[in-house]
């Protein structure tokens, strides 16, 4: 068992890869120059670097190198896109999205609303899945963009991203989707997957916080953007600023060695999880899984025991597992997850869900170790309630 608390919340952020910190290193402490200034020595070493970093993130998802634009998030990302295909194709006011969005997809399109856009909100069923047939009806020659992620980060269901971004090609409309929570565990290929703009994030990855970036397809279709932010007409002039070069070259080695070991890493966190589930359920056997049990991301489960309080329940381990009750994106307030809300309505299963998930290295006597720690911890609980 490892020292300190265990860590079970690698959907809300994961460690830096050793191999990261190794490369990133570099370029914190020698290698300082300003990427843009590259009449010097010292800024063209830093110049170097990024599209050294470029080239593996386009690599890591079938990209081409003048595709990638390098921003400080995927949240940023996913503003850039959605609103930056909004200010470039004015005579189209219609785009699409489902309800389990994360907030950086569904706030930019509420703010597209006031300004009198309209928006179709797709639904899913109560494993999350987005129902294709409506979203195919929702379409019209007034589409511009249909933004669907391509993995759930609350309950772990992946999305058909593939069919979607074939149906938006047929129909002459744009496909985003954010791939944050998918590249750690599952190799994309952004051509044959039917992608035209897509949210990459680094610390889903096991790269650096504060880092991401956005492909944006030059190849038919291509992908209008117009910029949302200005400045100094750095990345295509879509994110002025000044280009954070040890969190960029840490980018793309992680999204290197996902590219590389993602089908590993997968089969490692999905026993984990399947190790998890069937000891929690030792202890808890009514407890329900969240999501789809098949086609949903291998390091996920997301749980709802009837009587337990999830955040009694982080509150009673705190010291001893970290885990997650809803969404980490959402930190100064706990209400009701808007994807559980979605799925069971207002239901005591969408208020008692909370989320597990294992990673890279985590190991399978520790994994064990949590699952009898939460299993008992939810019987005191139960107790405790039924006693009152």
């Amino acid at each position: 068992m490892s020292n300190g608390p265990l860590y079970l919340d690698h959907n809300a952020t994961t460690p830096i890869d050793p191999q990261v910190i190794e490369a990133m290193e570099p370029y914190i402490r020698d290698f300082f120059g300003n990427p843009s200034s590259v009449e010097h020595q010292h800024g063209h070493d830093a110049g170097r670097a990024i599209e050294a970093a470029r080239e593996a993130v386009a690599k890591s998802v079938g990209a081409r190198d003048g595709e990638i634009v390098f921003t400080g998030s995927a949240t940023e990302a996913n503003n850039i896109a959605i609103l930056g295909v909004a200010r470039a194709n004015p005579e189209k006011r219609h785009l699409v999205t489902s309800v389990i969005e994360h907030p950086s997809v569904l706030e930019p399109m509420r703010a597209l609303e006031r300004e009198g856009y309209r928006v179709s909100y797709i639904g899913v069923d109560e494993t999350g899945q987005v129902n294709i047939d409506e979203l195919a009806a929702s379409l019209t020659p007034e589409t511009a963009l249909v933004s669907i992620m391509a993995a759930n980060n609350e309950v772990g269901v992946i999305q058909p991203y593939r069919e979607i971004g074939a149906l938006c090609t047929k129909r002459d409309v744009l496909f985003h989707t954010d791939l944050a929570q998918i590249l750690a565990h599952r190799t994309v290929d952004v051509t044959n997957d039917n992608i035209h703009i897509a949210s990459l994030s680094a610390h889903k990855a096991y790269g650096p916080k504060g880092i991401g970036a956005l492909y944006v397809r030059s190849r038919r279709p291509r992908a209008k953007l117009a910029p949302i932010i200005f400045g100094g007409g750095q990345e295509k002039g879509l994110r002025p600023g000044t280009l954070n070069t040890p969190s960029i070259v840490g980018m793309g080695r992680a999204l290197s060695i996902c590219a590389s070991r993602a089908i590993t890493d997968a089969r490692h966190v999905s026993a984990l999880s399947s190790a998890f589930l069937e000891r929690f359920l030792e202890y808890v056997p009514d407890a329900k899984l969240n999501g789809p049990a098949e086609g949903r991301l291998p390091n996920n489960l997301s749980l709802s025991v009837d009587g337990v309080e999830p955040l009694a329940l982080m509150r009673r381990l705190r010291g001893q597992v970290s885990f997650s009750a809803s969404s980490a994106c959402a930190t100064d307030k706990m209400e009701t997850s808007h994807v559980l809300l979605a799925m069971f309505g207002h239901t005591s299963r969408a208020r008692q869900a909370f989320r597990i998930a294992p990673g890279r290295y985590s190991d399978l006597s520790d994994v064990l170790k949590a699952a009898e720690m939460l299993g008992l911890e939810c019987r005191r609980l139960r107790d405790g309630t039924r006693a009152a």
